[in-house]
C-alpha cells in the first residue's frame, strides 16, 4: 500500500507543479486568472474490514479551480484597449461561436469591426442609421470609418446682453464698415447643405429707450441677394425690467412667430465670390436647410452692463474625417471627427455568470459557457453588479509571483518527500526478501 500512497503523492505533486508552472508562465498575460490545485485525501475502509480508524490510501486531485479576483489596471497608448474594473467578461464571437474573456486587446479590422488579437469580434449594442443605440440587440460592433456628411444649420441659439446705457448713434444710415453707425455686433458661423461655412454677423443699433434694430448680414452680403450689401432687419423691444419683449419682435425680412418669439430666415441663398477684382458674388450651388435657419434670442437682455454674448450654439457642421475613438466607463463608443462632431458607434456589453468557477477555459485567455456556469447575464458596464470599463488600459494577470514561487518550492519538496516514501518502502521489501 505504501507504494500506492507514494505514487498518488507523486501524481498530486506533479499536478501541483503543473498548475503552479502554468500560473508563473502566464504572469504577464493580460486578463489571465490564476488557478490552484485542490487536493483531497483517500481512505480505505480498514485493513481488517472493520473498525472506525481506517488507514489512509493517499491523495487525489479534487479540482483545479480558477481565482477570478481583480487584476491590476495597466494603462496603455491604445484607445481601444479595454479593462474591466469589477465583475463581468467581454463577449466575443468567432463566426458565431461565443466566448468570454477578460483580456481587452482590441482594435479594428479592415471592415471596421472591433476585434481582439485573435480576430474575434467584440459584441455589444449597435446603432441604426440615425445613430441611435439599439438596446437589447447584441451584435458585432462596427466602427463607421467613412467621412461624416455635412449638416446645414437649422437652429441657432444665442444669449446676449445689450448695454442699456448706450445712446442712439448720431451717424446714419447704418454702415457695417463704420462702427459709429451701430452700438455692438457679434458673428457666428453657419453652414449650408454642402458644409460650406458662412459668417452671419448681427449688428445692434439702439433706436430709442428699450428699442433696438438688429441688422443681419451673411458673409457681408444680403442673405437673399448676395449682389447687395443691404442687411435684413428685425426690431427688438425690451421691458422695463430688461427682458426681451416677445410681442415687440417684428421684421420686414425675417419670419417672426409671435407665440414663441422665434425668428426664422427662410430665404437665405448661400453665396461665394469669384476671382475677379472686385469679386462678383453669386450662389455657390448649395442651399440652406429646407426649413430655414431659426434664430432663438429669447434669452437676450438689456441691462446696464457691457455688451456680451454669454452663450451661442448652432446645429450645423461641415464634413469631417474620423479623427479618433473614445469609450466611456459605460461602454459607449464615440467617434470623434475633424469637424468637432462626435457620433455614437455602439456600446460594449459585458456578461456575468451565477457560477464563474463553472466556466470552461478554452485557451487564448477565453472561457465558454457550461452547464455548471449557468446562463450568461448580459448588460452594459456599471449596470447591476457589472463592473466599469476603463479605456486605454488592460487588466494584468492576477498571478502573484512571490506566492507562486513559494508554492513551487513546496510542490518540489512534496515530490521529493513522496519519492522518499517509495524509496523507504522499497528498502523494507528488500529487507524482507533478504531474510
Amino acid at each position: 500500500m505504501a507504494f500506492n500512497i507514494g505514487l498518488s503523492g507523486l501524481r498530486a505533486a506533479t499536478s501541483d507543479l503543473n498548475v503552479t508552472g502554468n500560473n508563473i508562465a502566464n504572469a504577464g498575460t493580460a486578463g489571465f486568472k490564476q488557478s490552484r490545485a485542490e487536493f483531497a485525501d483517500v481512505y480505505a475502509a480498514s485493513v481488517l474490514g472493520t473498525g472506525s480508524n481506517p488507514q489512509g490510501s493517499g491523495v487525489l486531485l479534487g479540482d483545479v479551480s480558477q481565482l477570478f479576483n481583480q487584476g491590476n489596471i495597466n494603462y496603455t497608448q491604445n484607445a481601444l484597449d479595454l479593462a474591466i474594473n469589477g465583475n463581468g467578461f467581454f463577449v466575443t464571437s468567432n463566426n458565431g461561436e461565443i466566448s468570454y474573456t477578460r483580456a481587452g486587446y482590441f482594435g479594428t479590422d479592415r471592415d471596421g469591426y472591433v476585434v481582439n488579437n485573435f480576430g474575434y469580434r467584440l459584441q455589444g449594442y449597435a446603432v441604426d442609421a440615425a445613430g441611435n443605440l439599439q438596446n437589447g440587440i447584441v451584435d458585432d460592433i462596427q466602427i463607421q470609418t467613412a467621412a461624416q456628411s455635412p449638416r446645414a444649420t437649422e437652429n441657432l441659439e444665442q444669449t446676449f446682453n445689450l448695454n442699456s446705457t448706450n445712446t442712439v448713434p448720431t451717424v446714419t444710415p447704418f454702415d457695417p464698415t463704420n462702427p459709429q453707425t451701430y452700438n455692438s455686433s457679434t458673428s457666428t458661423n453657419i453652414y449650408d447643405t454642402q458644409g460650406n461655412a458662412h459668417v452671419m454677423t448681427q449688428y445692434f443699433v439702439k433706436t430709442a429707450a428699450n428699442t433696438w434694430t438688429m441688422n443681419v448680414l451673411i458673409d457681408g452680403r444680403n442673405p437673399n441677394d448676395p449682389t447687395l450689401t443691404t442687411p435684413y432687419t428685425a426690431n427688438l423691444g425690451f421691458t422695463t425690467a430688461g427682458q426681451l419683449d416677445l410681442a415687440s419682435l417684428s421684421s420686414p425680412d425675417l419670419t417672426v412667430d409671435p407665440a414663441t418669439g422665434l425668428i426664422t430666415m427662410t430665404n437665405w441663398t448661400p453665396a461665394a465670390p469669384d476671382n475677379s477684382v472686385p469679386p462678383v458674388w453669386s450662389s455657390n450651388g448649395a442651399s440652406a436647410a429646407a426649413a430655414g435657419v431659426t434664430i432663438d434670442i429669447r434669452d437676450a437682455t438689456q441691462f446696464s452692463s457691457a455688451f456680451a454674448v454669454t452663450a451661442v450654439s448652432q446645429d450645423g457642421y461641415t464634413t469631417g474625417e474620423l479623427a479618433g475613438l473614445e469609450i466611456d466607463d459605460t461602454g459607449v463608443i464615440f467617434a470623434r471627427y475633424t469637424n468637432g462632431q462626435s457620433l455614437i458607434q455602439g456600446q460594449v456589453v459585458l456578461a456575468n455568470f451565477a457560477n464563474v468557477q463553472g466556466l470552461t477555459p478554452v485557451g487564448k485567455t477565453a472561457w465558454v459557457q457550461s452547464f455548471q456556469s449557468g446562463e450568461p447575464v448580459v448588460g452594459t458596464p456599471r449596470s447591476g453588479t457589472l463592473g466599469a470599463l476603463q479605456a486605454g488600459a488592460l487588466e494584468d494577470s492576477n498571478v502573484e509571483l512571490s506566492d507562486q514561487l513559494v508554492n513551487l518550492i513546496v510542490a518540489q519538496r512534496n515530490y521529493q518527500a513522496n519519492a522518499q516514501t517509495i524509496k523507504a518502502q522499497d528498502t523494507v521489501l528488500q529487507t524482507l526478501v533478504n531474510i
